[in-house]
């Protein structure tokens, strides 16, 4: 897309990154010990930390990911929202109370509980490493995402700019600023969802969205060619350069003054017609061409919009204000107008060209568009779909940066009262999701380069007051979740490895000092690694990272609190299972094969989401190995001592 500077935008975003920075260094005067850095001393009040569990799951995949899958894939992308939603009820009925009886401030030190064990202390540490490194991906690349309309900075600078930011949050007061920063963005971001769902209700449904603050609606050209033999020979008032074949799709390049422009060639009830299309066109010098020319030129354009609005039968130009239900009953019964991506070579030039695929309002508020599970698909794409719902239900109990969550308040009650609060919260946001990424769908406001911004320039269409706080909500959604993941990684190595594992026994001084070094290391990594991923939807990325906690954590949790014959070697031999299990499938999938510079349909295999095959793995061999090599004699005593 091609973004400006919104000014008032850039006032909301300074003040709220001064906000955020003068809580760190407020917090950061109180900072005295490790237990009030890592979890800020056990002292936060269940309710605060309930919404502040809001704020850390709500992170750039809730409100970036989730509403761009939506407004592009319809219900498979709330599919999404349902499975974060549920996996809080294994964190409610099966974690929350036990887990805070065990641990002290990481979650290896609740793993460990029972057992002391170095190989523990060693597998956990690089499981909380591994989750929380692939979590701060997609924040990362979100963050970029969000700096170029905010700031008219490139993606780069975005991501850099967050890290920087993080970093000063994190080395100034870890848990205790941390948990503030998300419980100030958590609240505020349910706040701005209702009033950006009651907007896009009060404006209802036309087939021309132009709205204040917003771009004129872009009417797409339909040309009529004359065909012969398959082929296009003529258009009027332009010349035609080429006709390619694309899988089972046609696009035709024609030229006007100079100027080159891709078409689909479609049929319509009368006849043959090329509708356009967008593409972005990199040469082999170089230079990007956008709809055929340079950037400053300002052809490239939002879309999203409806082809057809049905209210009890009759189509209507427009719906003037609905109510939600007669909102989405309306879409159901209307057509939208998506834009399908296709790449290919032209000559030297690489072509990413975005064409239009009308679709029932039926089929986009159903499953199947993004997820093929019904009759007509493969069994990749099935055993792909229940491996990701697998992975969204039992990732989130098994989380490090939301397990640490419950050391910072006093009881186990404390906890479970904070999870029933953040249950609520982000049930309620959720369900406005829903409603933020159907708007965006239909009203032209889709970054057809990146899915993460279908939520803020919704806003923009709105207003540049509602765009601007909302916009830097969201970055606040992200400098806080990238918080609290550094803070869980930087007490992975500081605490976890170098003081225990390492047996350096560190003070309480120099562990603190330790962590905020280890939380500048990882913040200039998730910086680099938030470049290498630019473009890909925050959500799906989030997937990995909950897939990975599902399987490397999750068994050894279960195992640990509900199973007594449960031995240290066999918590040790699941988390390493399941983590190079699910790295192997990751590192083997079509997206990475993409990244890699091949040919996704050659990889090794076609499944996105590992914790189908990897989280029984690690199930089965925390079993079989605590039979094989059961518990040693010394781990009675310590759970006598324990218990008591």
């Amino acid at each position: 897309m091609i973004y400006e500077i919104s000014y008032t935008a850039l006032i909301f975003f300074f003040i709220f990154v001064g906000l955020v920075v003068g809580l760190s260094f407020y917090f950061g005067r109180k900072t005295s010990s490790s237990s009030s850095y890592y979890a800020a001393g056990g002292q936060i009040h269940w309710g605060v930390n309930g919404i502040a569990f809001a704020g850390d799951y709500l992170s750039a995949a809730s409100f970036l990911g989730i509403c761009g899958m939506i407004a592009i894939s319809g219900f498979d992308g709330f599919l999404y929202a349902i499975g974060f939603l549920g996996g809080w009820i294994v964190a409610l009925f099966l974690i929350a109370e036990p887990f805070k009886r065990l641990g002290k401030y990481t979650f290896t030190d609740a793993l460990n509980a029972k057992f002391n064990s170095r190989a523990i202390t060693l597998s956990a540490s690089v499981s909380t490493l591994i989750v929380s490194i692939f979590y701060l991906i997609p924040q990362m690349v979100g963050a970029g995402d969000l700096v170029m309309p905010l700031l008219g900075m490139p993606h780069w600078a975005g991501v850099l700019l967050v890290g920087a930011i993080v970093i000063v949050i994190v080395a100034s007061a870890g848990m205790a600023s941390t948990t503030y920063v998300q419980f100030l963005k958590g609240g505020l971001l349910i706040v701005l969802s209702v009033v950006l769902t009651f907007f896009i209700l009060k404006n209802g449904l036309t087939l021309t969205p132009d709205f204040k603050g917003s771009s004129s609606h872009y009417t797409f050209m339909e040309l009529t060619p004359q065909v012969e033999n398959d082929k296009v020979i003529a258009v009027s008032d332009w010349d035609v350069v080429v006709q390619q074949n694309v899988g089972n799709k046609t696009f035709v390049k024609l030229s006007q003054n100079g100027v080159e422009r891709w078409f689909d060639w479609t049929q319509d009830q009368s006849g043959p017609l090329l509708r356009e299309t967008l593409t972005v066109t990199q040469q082999v010098d170089g230079q990007a061409l956008y709809n055929g020319e340079p950037k400053e030129n300002r052809r490239f354009y939002q879309v999203g919009h409806m082809s057809k609005i049905v209210v009890n039968g009759e189509e209507v130009p427009q719906t003037g204000p609905v109510g939600p239900f007669e909102f989405l009953s309306t879409l159901q019964e209307s057509e939208i107008v998506r834009f399908m991506q296709v790449k290919f070579a032209d000559g030297t030039d690489q072509v990413s060209l975005y064409y239009q695929e009308p679709t029932t309002g039926e089929a986009f508020m159903l499953p199947g568009l993004k997820y093929k599970i019904g009759r007509d698909a493969n069994l990749w794409s099935k055993l792909d779909f229940i491996s990701l719902m697998l992975a969204l239900f039992l990732g989130t109990a098994a989380l490090p940066h939301i397990l640490i969550r419950y050391y910072t308040v006093k009881t186990p009650r404390d906890a479970r009262k904070s999870t029933i609060l953040a249950i609520a919260a982000i049930g309620g946001f959720y369900i406005l999701t829903l409603f933020m990424g159907l708007g965006a769908a239909v009203n032209g406001v889709l970054d057809v380069e990146s899915s993460n911004m279908a939520a803020p320039l919704l806003a923009r269409a709105f207003g540049a007051v509602l765009f601007s706080i909302i916009s830097a909500v969201a970055f606040a959604t992200v400098l806080g979740t990238v918080a609290g993941l550094i803070v869980a990684s930087s007490g992975a190595i500081a605490h976890d490895f170098i003081d225990v594992y390492l047996k350096k026994n560190l003070s309480d001084h120099r562990k603190v000092q330790v962590g905020k070094i280890a939380a500048f290391a990882v913040g200039i990594f998730a910086i680099l690694l938030g470049m290498a991923f630019k473009g890909i939807n925050v959500s799906f990325l989030v997937g990995w990272a909950f897939a990975i906690a599902a399987s490397a954590n999750l068994p050894a949790i279960l195992f640990l609190l509900f199973w007594k014959k449960t031995s240290e070697t066999g918590i040790a031999a699941s988390i390493i299972v399941g983590i190079v299990s699910s790295l192997l499938i990751i590192l083997t999938s079509p997206t990475m094969w993409d990244k890699y510079g091949l040919d996704p349909t050659n990889a090794v295999h076609q499944l996105e989401n590992p914790a189908l095959i990897s989280f029984p793995l690690a199930v089965l061999t925390v079993y079989l190995v605590s039979l094989r090599y059961p518990k040693r004699n010394n781990v009675a005593s310590i759970e006598n001592n324990t218990a008591q």
